[in-house]
């Protein structure tokens, strides 16, 4: 147990630059306070002393405001940023080196016992926020976009972000610390923004051709065109021209010509 408290403890050192000395890390942080209350409970909880366990949980959660399950599962140097409002469920499993801020949620999508929370692997960053929600796995080194939705399992070292998450951004596009660990959960790319910015890409380049296309047949229009003086009224096509007749825009027999068009004729 203090072999693993000196783990977590040492980790807000390489993680949280706020961190000033052993004094303000043992004394003002939940995260820290939290995780020794529940491995305690935790190690009740496993030895079948179950309403102590919960109980230490309660305490644990009164004066933190981060809400563990003592049945939940968490590997070593695990760091909870702020801590503020973080809920994780009974069958929720955490390996390594995983981070959290504030905000997170760990959570289920059924009322049935078993496996219904998620397992987060090595190396995870979760950002603000985010709701990670079923028995889905998070790959290791994977990252977990703020405020995003996480419902389905997540490959490793994959950056996932939106409502519901999607994948926008493999492991060899991110920039990652000196310990291994990539801390810049703002920098997220936008998946829709992207999209619209390719549709307008998309826009453009085919008014560039519809362009270039009408300027051709202007050109050759202007060089087929036959004088002035051979031109008949019956040769002039009305396509797109008000007809006097009925009104529309039509070129059908029977339909006379305006007076404007016969004038311009």
């Amino acid at each position: 147990m203090l072999a693993l408290l000196r783990e977590d403890v040492a980790c807000v050192f390489d993680r949280d630059p706020a961190a000033r000395n052993l004094l303000d890390v043992l004394t003002c942080y939940p995260g820290i306070h939290a995780l020794a209350t529940h491995r305690l409970a935790n190690a009740a909880w496993r030895r079948g002393l179950r309403w102590p366990a919960r109980f230490l949980s309660y305490l644990g959660r009164w004066a933190t405001n981060i809400d563990i399950h003592p049945g939940a599962t968490i590997g070593r140097r695990f760091f909870i940023d702020h801590g503020a409002g973080v809920v994780i469920g009974e069958t929720a499993e955490i390996g390594d080196d995983v981070t959290l801020y504030h905000g997170v949620t760990l959570g289920g999508t059924s009322w049935t016992k078993g496996k219904r929370h998620p397992t987060l692997l090595d190396g995870v960053l979760v950002g603000a926020g985010a709701k990670i929600l079923g028995p889905i796995t998070v790959g290791a080194n994977a990252r977990v976009g703020a405020n995003s939705v996480v419902t389905k399992s997540v490959p490793g070292g994959m950056t996932v972000v939106g409502i519901p998450g999607r994948i926008v951004q493999p492991e060899t596009q991110r920039r990652l610390s000196a310990h291994g660990i990539d801390l810049e959960h703002h920098l997220m790319p936008d998946p829709v923004g992207k999209a619209i910015a390719c549709l307008i890409d998309h826009i453009n380049r085919i008014e560039a051709r519809l362009e270039a296309h009408t300027a051709s047949e202007r050109t050759i229009a202007e060089l087929a065109r036959p004088p002035l003086s051979d031109l008949r009224l019956a040769d002039i096509r009305l396509d797109g021209v008000a007809c006097r007749s009925c009104g529309d825009l039509c070129d059908q027999e029977g339909c006379a010509p305006s007076p404007s068009t016969q004038q311009q004729a």
